[in-house]
């Protein structure tokens, strides 16, 4: 591999290195989510990404967006970084909640109960909690974890990581499968009809029941005009 392209894989915040990032962040991201249900519910996330493994890739990304997003703020000090990871965050977890909402008539939570909250979708106290995790996350953490990246043989990395790459696709993949088939099954109820084994496959293993378990905290919403 020429040493271009090796600088370019080994560099403070590439492609490379925010591949792992997304997949960490989607492995943490699933066992907080995990707790904070059974802490708030009462309940255990059945989880998250169906038959491929326990994920979540909404952790992840947004992981992988913050870290892109506010790295270079890391020299201007704790309150860029805060401020950066307020607006982003709050940002990011509306846009998710209103395309949740838009593509799939759901919603995965609802802070209409909390104070300072806009639509339900976001609240001022979990943006704040987003500047937090910036600070100390692009501040303090993802340094060191990008040093222990750069020990790790190159070559074995990429090989690695493009086999979870795929893995990770298909695993979003079926996720979102599943719940653009219990949107059909909503729509159209008692006149809807099975047309393939792929839609009866969905069906099968994947019932309304069934992702009610894996996503405890999702409900039926009409889109936000």
């Amino acid at each position: 591999m020429a040493e271009g392209t090796k600088a370019k894989a080994r560099k403070a915040c590439g492609i490379y290195k925010l591949f792992w990032i997304f997949l960490l962040w989607s492995i943490v991201g699933d066992f907080v989510e995990t707790v904070f249900c059974r802490i708030t519910m009462g309940v255990w996330m059945s989880r998250s990404s169906l038959v491929l493994g326990r994920f979540s890739v909404v952790w992840g990304i947004g992981a992988v967006i913050l870290t892109a997003s506010l790295y270079r703020l890391r020299s201007r000090g704790r309150f860029a970084l805060f401020l950066g990871g307020v607006l982003l965050g709050g940002f990011y977890e509306y846009m998710c909640s209103l395309m949740a909402e838009l593509i799939l008539g759901v919603t995965f939570w609802d802070y209409s109960a909390l104070p300072l909250n806009i639509q339900g979708r976001i609240n001022l106290p979990y943006c704040m909690l987003w500047g937090l995790v910036a600070v100390i996350w692009v501040g303090k953490l993802y340094p060191v974890l990008s040093g222990l990246i750069d020990r790790f043989p190159l070559r074995g990395g990429r090989v690695l990581g493009g086999v979870l790459a795929v893995f990770m696709l298909l695993n979003m993949a079926l996720s979102a499968a599943a719940l653009l088939r219990s949107v059909q099954r909503r729509n159209y109820g008692e006149e809807m009809t099975v047309k393939n084994r792929y839609e009866e496959f969905l069906d099968t293993y994947f019932p309304d029941e069934r992702l009610q378990e894996i996503y405890p905290k999702m409900k039926q919403a009409g889109v936000v005009k």
